[in-house]
């Protein structure tokens, strides 16, 4: 059963099948090291780059800015440091009247190995693209979410993962990547095949690269599921910075 907006979905422990299918993008390996995310509510950044009324989402070429909705008000922008790289930047831009404003901005982790034009199952890089945000859920009761939320316990990393990796599920929205939306973030069906790759979500940071998922602190998490609305119809924008600004 699934149920928009704050209602919070139990989910029987039978789902735990169904889980392990989910993770496999979003998973991490069992030798992971335990580290600590070291992030903020801010990037520090020493340029002094306009953050409000900008014409573009900046740093996006023509080919990524133009498939934007025209409709989407709210875009979340993972910047890559490059397309080896497990770092990466999100920034939350806002619209308003016909110009774009910096809302917020985290260090981030994306793929171990870094992105991919064409990502597949297990290839360890997150794709590069356009998705639509449209569903979350946890481990962690709603925490004021817009989009629907599904709480599940199912959910929940698996224990035998490292423990730095316990709580990366506490919070997740869903990449809409090979998957069904207006469906529960852990929801196996790829419409594209399994080895297209999916369940590909935002999800809590461990301090290191992920499967394929993008991880950002709690306080970014919290901060995305209070003000990522489907009125406003969100997308993420998503990429290394060179295969971005093409």
């Amino acid at each position: 059963m699934y149920i928009a907006g704050s209602v919070r979905v139990a989910v029987s422990a039978a789902a735990c099948a169904v889980l392990l299918m989910a993770l496999t993008s979003c998973g991490a390996d069992q030798d992971a090291k335990e580290t600590d995310a070291r992030s903020s509510d801010a990037p520090k950044s020493k340029d002094k780059a306009p953050v409000t009324d900008l014409k573009r989402i900046p740093d996006v070429g023509d080919r990524l800015q133009s498939q934007i909705p025209d409709n989407s008000r709210q875009v979340v922008t993972v910047y890559g440091d490059g397309k080896n790289s497990a770092d990466s930047t999100v920034v939350l831009y806002t619209k308003s009247g016909s110009t774009w404003d910096k809302a917020a901005g985290w260090k981030a982790h994306n793929g171990k190995k870094g992105w991919a034009d064409n990502h597949h199952e297990d290839d360890k890089r997150s794709p590069v693209g356009v998705f639509t945000l449209t569903d979350a859920g946890g481990v962690l009761p709603d925490p004021g979410a817009l989009l629907p939320y599904t709480e599940s316990a199912s959910i929940q990393a698996p224990h035998y993962w490292a423990k730095s990796h316990w709580h990366d599920f506490d919070y997740v929205i869903a990449i809409d990547y090979n998957r069904v939306k207006g469906t529960p973030p852990n929801d196996p069906t790829r419409p594209q095949g399994q080895t297209k790759g999916g369940s590909i979500w935002l999800h809590m940071d461990h301090g290191s690269g992920t499967s394929a998922c993008v991880s950002l602190p709690k306080a970014g998490m919290e901060k995305l599921l209070r003000t990522l609305d489907p009125k406003q119809h969100p997308v993420v924008v998503m990429g290394d910075r060179a295969a971005l600004q093409a």
